[in-house]
């Protein structure tokens, strides 16, 4: 994340935080003020009306003196039933009545809002309609005063504008200085991550003491770096174990090459064209492997169609010509789903590791278990087994998962000489895994036992 997104994100934050700040403090300081014009309206209204029933009251028992006395409200007249003004307040003296409308029959009064007549131009009053008894005679007794303005006092509206202004500028630096700690620890991380490069691939990113998202990101970010590291070590390993394989026949090739151009006359072309071919066998089998890890560790995926285990053995076993006595024991329509050419190939690999390892006799058994391992969901159907056991000297329990490591070399019996290239054991097992099951050792009498498990194909476990 460039420096400039990160700003736009945190200024946009802080904005928004700020805009949302100020709508709910408007709101809230516009709710305020309806609410208090409401109630001084309510309360003015009352006020009017009640200068007027005093008026009436005071009218209907006697005449009214001249002028009309007042107490909080100053405007107030009594109206005949021809509209003439028949007494006013002094502030009204000689004004014409202030309104032309009366309470609706039945009722004795009325409130209106009047903006115009004789009122001040742009200014509107509360007029109270009042009507009166006196002397077998109706009367209508006004009374008004000046409306409430809507931010009902200056005081009142300042401090409305200033608690708006304050929220917002409160919220807003809020805003600010939290998304400013929400993104530091991510400051952090990408510091880091700038800095780490293949030269010094154990640096990991800060974790971030909170138990959040962040705490999450980071360390799901140094578990990935974990994951690359590790790959990048066993590509380091990788490479420098085939280099070491590659130059081997390689070496051999060059000395003999070497030796025929020094000394033409003493040098049997046969002799070093066997040697050459020899060495070129080896060099191409090396390099065969590295191409079929190479692409199992891409991911490219194999075939997957039914394949008879028992069937592929027999075909396998037909096509070998050993030096050793191979017993099989092959149990009919085993069947699996995978890629053929890669279980040939897992067959292939483990034969060729019993025959550079076995004394006189080797052992090939197919066959079919149900729960075999227990508890493992990959079975559920049952197990497809390959065994294939050697009577050579076998491999002591502490060693059974290094021989599966690339480029292994356990002792000078299992070396590169007798054949090997150093990944057969380590491909059968990927092939395994890929397929969905599984390669490992396990014990037996005399020599190495290893197991193959694959799930059970479907058209096995509807036979079944």
């Amino acid at each position: 994340m460039s420096v400039q997104h990160r700003w736009s994100v945190k200024w946009r934050f802080t904005l928004f935080a700020g805009l949302v700040a100020a709508l709910l403090s408007s709101l809230l300081a516009t709710a305020m003020l309806v609410t208090v014009y409401r109630y001084a309206t309510g309360y003015l209204t009352d006020e009017i009306a009640a200068a007027g029933r005093r008026v009436a009251s005071v009218f209907e028992r006697d005449s009214l003196p001249i002028p009309v006395p007042y107490e909080k409200v100053r405007n107030l007249q009594v109206v005949d039933a021809q509209g003439r003004v028949v007494a006013s307040t002094d502030i009204l003296r000689g004004r014409p009545r202030m309104a032309a409308f009366t309470p609706p029959p039945g009722e004795t009064q009325t409130v209106r809002v009047v903006c115009d007549h004789w009122f001040p131009r742009d200014e509107c009053q509360i007029v109270v309609a009042r009507r009166s008894l006196h002397a077998g005679r109706e009367w209508i007794i006004y009374s008004a005063a000046p409306v409430v303005e809507p931010w009902v006092h200056p005081l009142l509206a300042v401090f409305a504008v200033t608690s708006v202004l304050f929220a917002t500028a409160v919220t807003t630096y809020g805003g600010y200085r939290l998304v400013t700690g929400s993104l530091s620890p991510v400051d952090a991380i990408r510091a880091e991550l700038d800095e780490i490069n293949a030269t010094s691939p154990g640096r990991r990113v800060p974790v971030p003491p909170c138990n959040d998202e962040i705490h999450s990101l980071a360390e799901s970010v140094n578990h990935t770096l974990d994951r690359l590291e590790e790959a990048m070590e066993l590509q380091r390993r990788f490479a420098s174990d085939a280099s070491h394989d590659l130059r081997s026949p390689i070496t051999a090739m060059r000395a003999e090459v070497e030796g025929a151009m020094l000394a033409p006359e003493e040098t049997d072309v046969h002799a070093m064209s066997r040697s050459l071919l020899h060495s070129l066998d080896r060099l191409q089998a090396i390099v065969s492997d590295l191409l079929l890890v190479a692409r199992m560790d891409a991911g490219t995926p194999g075939a997957r169609e039914a394949v008879d285990l028992s069937e592929l053995v027999a075909c396998e076993l037909e096509r070998r010509h050993s030096h050793l006595k191979i017993s099989s024991e092959l149990e009919p329509g085993v069947v699996v789903m995978g890629d053929r050419l890669r279980l040939a190939r897992l067959f292939t690999n483990l034969m060729d590791n019993a025959e550079r390892h076995a004394v006189k006799a080797a052992s090939i058994k197919v066959c079919t278990r149900m729960g075999d391992p227990p508890g493992d969901p990959r079975f559920t159907h049952g197990a497809a087994v390959v065994e294939v056991l050697d009577d050579g000297a076998g491999i002591t329990p502490d060693k059974w998962e290094i021989i599966f490591q690339r480029f292994t070399r356990l002792d000078a019996a299992r070396s590169k000489d007798a054949g090997g290239t150093g990944l057969g054991l380590s491909i059968a097992r990927q092939i395994a895994e890929t397929t969905g099951g599984s390669l490992a050792i396990e014990p037996s009498d005399r020599g190495a036992r290893f197991v193959v498990r694959l799930p059970l194909g479907p058209r096995h476990v509807e036979q079944v």
